[in-house]
């Protein structure tokens, strides 16, 4: 275990304050690109993003297309960047997201579907980036300093942004309210004990399964095991995992499913007891399993919003995981805390 407090558990603590702080200070910002957003009827959106904020992006597409019924397609920055494409953007509704806004490929992209027409907003912490000046309206995040080079509050409030918008866009008080509990609920998720799985975490290999919306969190945690603690996880939707790759799943193979309360419950929690037969060490983030062992988890006012308290408490296990194999998780080796690709 580790002798002192890492950056990164700070952090993570902090995620409920975060939170708190962008109800309060973002909420014009919000108002002021949805009522922009909603006066231009977008046909469909695009993101724009890599690494954790795309996983932010995946989030952000099955809440476009579960509440809104609008399609939400991921760009390749490189098209741009890269190749010297501009892609076919007018009607549409654009999301960036970057924590640190400076990435030059993330920033081309935006100029580049702006001037074909669509409506841009950034989501990033810092509102004089390249990709804020960029951008038609900017939806600060108020994470505040994150010196962890693995992102955990600034991927939180940054779902928390994006869905506020989407929600103000549909005018949706029920989710709205929701979104304004969050912070307690948060609270509770960064406090639940998934130290049992520790243990488990063992070899250099590991799944991460989700479906709908908590496929976004098994994307972010696969990476962040990955990032560190080098580990070899992949992430699967549990719709997938087993026309392939359970063929590698052996004794004690550790899995980590991630559910909510919504429609995707029931079957994230068959596959969780299907691959607990096979032999896996299977846990998940919910009660309706049998093999499988339940993670402690919470649940938010909205089923769309429970993915976000599901991470949080993740957060709190890779930290751990990193510590117990002697690696600092707030300076992984390879990595920077800002990556800018052109």
């Amino acid at each position: 275990m580790a002798l002192h407090t890492t950056q990164m558990r700070r952090e993570i603590d902090e995620i409920p304050h975060a939170v708190e702080r962008l109800l309060t200070d973002g909420a014009a910002a919000i108002t002021a690109a949805s009522v922009e957003a909603r006066s231009l009827n977008p046909r469909f959106l695009l993101s724009v993003a890599r690494g954790s904020s795309d996983h932010a992006c995946t989030y952000l597409k099955y809440a476009s297309e579960l509440l809104l019924g609008l399609p939400l397609a991921s760009l390749g920055p490189s098209v741009k960047s890269v190749y010297g494409v501009d892609v076919a953007a007018a009607g549409a509704l654009g999301i960036s997201v970057s924590q640190s806004g400076k990435s030059p490929d993330i920033v081309r992209m935006t100029e580049s579907i702006a001037a074909s027409g669509a409506y841009t907003v950034a989501i990033t912490n810092e509102t004089a980036s390249p990709l804020a000046k960029a951008a038609s309206a900017t939806l600060p995040i108020h994470a505040g300093p994150e010196l962890s080079v693995a992102a955990t509050k600034t991927f939180v409030t940054s779902l928390v942004a994006g869905l506020w918008l989407l929600a103000e866009l549909k005018s949706d008080n029920a989710l709205i309210a929701a979104i304004r509990g969050l912070p307690r609920h948060l609270a509770n998720a960064v406090a639940c004990d998934w130290s049992e799985v520790v243990g488990d975490i063992h070899g250099d290999s590991l799944f991460t399964l989700g479906r709908g919306p908590s496929w976004a969190m098994s994307n972010e945690a696969a990476l962040k095991f990955k990032e560190t603690c080098q580990l070899h996880a992949e992430s699967y939707s549990s719709a997938e995992v087993l026309h392939g790759p359970v063929s590698i799943v052996g004794d004690a193979f550790p899995v980590i499913a991630f559910a909510a309360g919504d429609a995707a419950e029931d079957a994230v929690a068959s596959v969780a007891d299907e691959i607990a037969e096979k032999g896996a060490k299977v846990f998940a983030t919910t009660d309706r399993v049998a093999r499988a062992t339940v993670l402690p988890h919470v649940r938010t006012d909205h089923w769309i919003t429970d993915p976000i308290a599901a991470i949080a408490s993740f957060y709190g296990l890779v930290e751990a995981v990193a510590a117990s194999r002697g690696i600092n998780p707030d300076a992984p080796r390879h990595l920077n805390k800002v990556t800018e690709t052109v």
